[in-house]
């Protein structure tokens, strides 16, 4: 999921802001191919099960990953864009697959459970943005989609060996509870809370190589390492999140969060060298990193009858917008300059902010 936001300096979309209109649309294709996963996995995993599911996903990822060395620039964008939609639709496979083996423990212990997967998944986006960094003058970039292209073929074969059952989905809601949920204020505003979460966090992530180029002046390959950083940043954060859970007031620590991330941001926005743009995803990846498990918590306790593999409802819409946001800024970026990829995630921050005010308020009123 990492590797757009880390590949597109190897592939020369930091030289010309005329293809930012084209990077855009590369995160729309991915987050199209990992919606339609969402729809087609769940009919594919009661029918021929979890592992399957687990296997398609990794195969899938693994002959995408094949397809986009094979389709790297000079060749048609649009090629690119069919890969990627193939990349998304594998990884939302496996998404849904993972969520169902950790329904368990998600069940025990939302905060948590969603603490430790992003700790795991900080570490994967990490490793592959290294990569990446590590060998930007060494190999050509085909060279590293093959590469990573092995590492979801070793999973598949893993998997395939493997024996995995999904657990009862559980109580899930009516269509009339779902349509309450639509008028709840509780529920409106905690999707918008994650749609902007999601949203900020994922922008950043896909955007952030080629703003530090751009605006910063930075190299490619020390804009990469930078990245790096924000995502150990982001994994750090979350490990120190896991420790101090049990004993944080949640409130405080949500604010003091996005505090933190919003004075992030605005050391970026201004920053004109390297150990700026460091100091700025410090903060950024140590803003964001408790926001969406703690978020993640306070919805199964309100609404419990939502099952981890699926968020159903309004909940499910939310996430699905925030994965638009890449996409959107690539666009914005194309006409405004690149300083609006570090403008929407401040703003978006700042209006993270007003939501949580807002949630606290109406859970005061309404005493839940």
């Amino acid at each position: 999921m990492a590797l757009l936001g880390a590949i597109l300096p190897a592939w020369g979309y930091h030289r010309d802001p005329e293809e930012f209109a084209w990077v855009g649309t590369f995160f729309l294709s991915l987050a199209i191919g990992i919606v339609a996963a969402a729809v087609v996995g769940r009919h594919l995993m009661r029918r021929r099960g979890l592992a399957f599911l687990l296997v398609s996903g990794c195969s899938l990822c693994c002959v995408s990953l094949c397809y986009l060395a094979m389709v790297s620039p000079p060749v048609s964008a649009w090629l690119r864009v069919i890969g990627f939609a193939f990349l998304g639709l594998g990884a939302g496979f496996l998404n849904l697959a993972l969520f169902h083996t950790i329904s368990p423990r998600y069940q025990a212990d939302a905060a948590g459970t969603v603490n430790r997967g992003g700790i795991w998944y900080g570490l994967g986006c990490m490793a592959a943005t290294l990569l990446v960094w590590g060998t930007f003058y060494a190999y050509t970039v085909p060279s590293i989609l093959v590469f990573m292209a092995v590492i979801p073929g070793f999973f598949a074969g893993h998997y395939a060996r493997g024996s995995f059952t999904a657990p009862a989905e559980g109580s899930q809601p009516t269509l009339r509870q779902a349509l309450q949920d639509f008028r709840s204020l509780g529920a409106v505003l905690f999707a918008l809370l994650i749609f902007l979460q999601f949203g900020n966090e994922w922008s950043l992530a896909g955007w952030l190589p080629i703003f530090l180029i751009r605006r910063v002046g930075t190299s490619p390959k020390a804009a990469l390492f930078i990245l790096a950083l924000y995502w150990f940043f982001l994994m750090t954060g979350r490990l120190v999140a896991v420790a101090i859970l049990p004993r944080a007031r949640h409130t405080r620590l949500l604010m003091g969060s996005v505090l933190t991330a919003i004075f992030g941001c605005l050391i970026l926005y201004f920053t004109n060298n390297d150990f700026g743009a460091g100091t700025g995803v410090f903060f950024i990846g140590a803003g964001y990193a408790s926001i969406y498990p703690l978020v993640s918590e306070a919805i199964g306790r309100r609404f419990p009858y939502y099952h981890p593999g699926f968020f159903n409802g309004i909940f499910s819409l939310a996430l699905v917008g925030g994965l638009l946001a890449p996409a959107t800024l690539g666009y914005l970026a194309s006409f405004l300059g690149v300083g609006v990829i570090i403008g929407i995630p401040l703003i978006g921050t700042f209006i993270v902010m007003a939501l949580l005010v807002l949630i606290w308020l109406e859970s005061k009123v309404t005493g839940r």
